[in-house]
């Protein structure tokens, strides 16, 4: 087997890997991040992605291997398909650590309300861990926007090109997904 070239090389699916998220990972803000911007490569490659998927199903089709509908169809529900399963996925990892910031930053902050009484060396030192965590608790809570940003984009660039797509009816959760993003 050859290996994929061209845009496929970059563009194409990459095995699911499970990644197990730990509160180390939260309170990392760098890896968190990391981590974040590859599960983001779907969304920053929207077009790429329909453009690949449309060409495959008409390669399909020419075969008469394709399924029902039109080769757009087909392929605009499967890239919307990776779309939502990708925004879940973000979804429970944001939410996930920002719950864990938030616990941390109370800890912290019963902490630092302890030593107030203290020697002033104490008092800084505790100052500066409440500023810390506030910090990190802010920049996670920031990725709410910058997930609500990434899924208006994506759901306008699929809009664009796939004029009459309309998600399953059946996929409540997808269909939420997709109304969230067109509203903005």
């Amino acid at each position: 087997m050859s290996p994929p070239l061209g845009s496929l090389a970059i563009q194409a699916p990459v095995p699911t890997q499970t990644v197990h998220v730990t509160a180390s990972t939260c309170h990392n803000i760098t890896l968190f991040k990391d981590l974040m911007k590859e599960y983001r490569k779907l969304d920053d490659s929207i077009t790429m992605r329909l453009n690949r998927t449309i060409a495959q199903y008409r390669d399909m089709d020419r075969i008469g291997s394709a399924g029902k509908g039109t080769v757009e169809d087909q392929a605009c529900l499967q890239v919307w398909r990776e779309l939502v399963a990708n925004w879940s996925r973000r979804t429970r990892i944001i939410d996930y650590c920002v719950n864990v910031l938030d616990t941390s930053y109370e800890e912290t902050k019963c902490l630092a309300d302890e030593v107030h009484g203290t020697d002033p060396r104490a008092r800084r030192k505790a100052q500066a861990e409440l500023y810390s965590a506030n910090i990190k608790r802010t920049q996670l809570h920031n990725e709410r926007t910058v997930e609500r940003i990434v899924r208006e984009r994506s759901a306008n660039a699929l809009q664009v090109r796939c004029k009459y797509f309309e998600p399953p009816t059946n996929d409540l959760e997808a269909k939420r997904m997709w109304t969230e993003a067109q509203r903005r």
